[in-house]
């Protein structure tokens, strides 16, 4: 818990530290005693139509009367050459701006001192979602960059991305560029310009019902099994998370909830808490030692869990987010460099010994692994046997399902950024078109500071925002943290009293809206 709010602290204090300047608007008055200004103001030329152009017009007055001419392929200010430009075919005045094209097509517009490289203003802003080429001619994502094709390679800015080639369709989707080959394979690009396989991420995927509302918990509660199924039942929730290692006192606790929770139709979804540490709290030294301790932890869970109808398990917690494996906890995640090079087999290998150990108990159980953020970059690298470096033919971790982390400070889940600043994309739905598996987000809430009013709305709004996408976006269950935190910085209740307005706004969510 402490780990947990020292995190989110962290970053919510990044999120403060971003401050809006004000720009423009002069204090001055358009009058002044002698009445110079205003004469100043009637004898200054009007300014030029917006979309204004030389050729075919001989001149362009600007908004501060300034006249911008063309002679020589330079562009003038007031017969003054404007910064450093040379073969200029094009002048334009558009939203009360200067541009001007060089005779290579490269538009640069006039930020009053200097030259700056855009797009062609009248092309519009970012392209709708869904925009693709064909029938489109161009699309321009959110950063402003146009995407074009040109026999079948893909341009970003008139430079190519990657290696592609028989390209038969570009498409704008989620925040995120795809690309689909003449053979049918579809393809997305990366943050550092590769492209990965994957599905058509238009394709509208509704996960199982029946588990949608979940909430997590501890296996250390003083509630009984009994009361949790009447707590859970009041709730609406058919599911619930617990964590616990293969330490008996833990496994014991985890067994009579799922013995009690398996008639009542409660799933039960058990994150085995194993690490990237040994028993000394020092990382593993090797992939195998940490595999081997994995595989140990998950088969005496499953073994334990499996007479009880437990077929659900999340392999690690927040294991892309410790000290040894995250480069720097401000970062996103969307990159495989933003995570530590020297420990990620230690990672690696727990993660794969947990799969295994369960898969060789119960070969039918379903296996999840845990991200938080944007960590997008450390589960591609997982999939596909990368390392943080770039080295690839590592072993591929594979799971059943993908979980995830999100709080209010990551960003919202559907548009989160990329290191706190960067363009919004849809997680789920690049999850979903790149390991095609089922999403599951086994934490999220709002901080702990906040007020109980504030938390309320959080969950009322939050809420509608997963339950709308769940027939799209293969979310499986979104599982509140937590039910009980001992005091009012998390959870929904305190010792079996609910904690209001918090509990109410859950509780109503899920009566009004069916998981069907």
């Amino acid at each position: 818990m402490n780990k947990r709010r020292q995190f989110l602290g962290r970053l919510a204090a990044l999120g403060g530290s971003y401050v809006l300047t004000a720009c423009g608007g002069g204090a001055g008055s358009i009058t002044d005693a002698s009445g110079d200004a205003v004469a100043k103001a009637t004898a200054r030329a009007a300014a030029s139509a917006s979309g204004t152009t030389i050729p075919s017009a001989t001149s362009i007055v600007d908004n501060s009367g300034a006249t911008w001419t063309l002679s020589g392929g330079s562009v003038y200010r007031n017969g003054v050459k404007a910064g450093n430009n040379y073969n200029v075919a094009l002048v334009l005045f558009y939203g009360g701006v200067i541009y001007h094209q060089g005779s290579g097509g490269q538009f640069y517009s006039w930020n009053g001192s200097t030259w700056i490289a855009c797009n062609d203003p009248r092309l519009g802003g970012t392209s709708p979602d869904g925009t693709a080429i064909p029938p489109a001619s161009y699309i321009i994502d959110k950063t402003g960059a146009m995407w074009t094709v040109v026999n079948g390679v893909i341009y970003k800015n008139g430079k190519t991305v990657g290696n592609t080639y028989n390209v038969s369709l570009l498409l704008w989707y989620g925040g995120k560029i795809w690309h689909k080959g003449t053979g049918g394979q579809f393809y997305v690009c990366t943050d550092v310009g590769g492209w990965l396989p994957c599905n058509d991420p238009r394709i509208a995927t509704a996960a199982t019902a029946g588990m949608f509302y979940g909430v997590n918990g501890h296996y250390d509660y003083s509630y009984t099994p009994a009361q949790l199924v009447l707590i859970l039942k009041g709730m609406g929730c058919t599911s619930y998370r617990v964590g616990c290692t293969d330490d008996p006192n833990q496994l014991n606790a985890v067994a009579k909830l799922a013995q009690a929770f398996q008639p009542a139709g409660i799933s039960l979804l058990v994150l085995i808490n194993q690490g990237v540490y040994d028993s000394n709290g020092n990382v593993f030294t090797s992939e195998s030692a940490a595999y081997n301790r994995g595989l140990q932890a998950a088969m005496a869970v499953a073994n334990a869990l499996k007479a009880y109808g437990v077929t659900l398990y999340e392999c690690g917690n927040e294991l892309t987010r410790q000290n040894a494996t995250i480069l720097d906890f401000t970062n996103a995640g969307t990159k495989a460099v933003d995570f530590n090079n020297t420990n990620w087999p230690a990672m690696r290998g727990a993660m794969r010994g947990m799969i295994d150990g369960v898969k060789s108990v119960q070969p039918s159980a379903k296996c999840g692994i845990n991200f938080c953020v944007a960590d997008i970059g450390a589960a591609d690298a997982l999939w596909d046997g990368m390392q943080p470096d770039g080295s690839g033919g590592h072993p591929k971790v594979r799971w059943d399902v993908t979980t995830w982390h999100n709080y209010e400070v990551y960003g919202d889940i559907f548009n989160i950024g990329i290191d706190g600043s960067g363009p919004g994309f849809d997680l789920p739905t690049y999850c979903k078109a790149r390991y095609g598996v089922p999403f599951i987000i086994t934490e999220w809430n709002t901080g702990p500071e906040k007020t109980q009013a504030y938390r309320a709305s959080y969950i009322t709004s939050t809420l509608g925002k997963f339950y709308q996408a769940r027939k799209t976006h293969n979310i499986q269950s979104v599982m509140y943290y937590v039910l009980d935190s001992g005091n009012n910085t998390y959870g929904m209740m305190t010792n079996g009293v609910a904690l209001n307005p918090p509990y109410s706004a859950f509780t109503s969510f899920v009566s009004g809206n069916a998981d069907s």
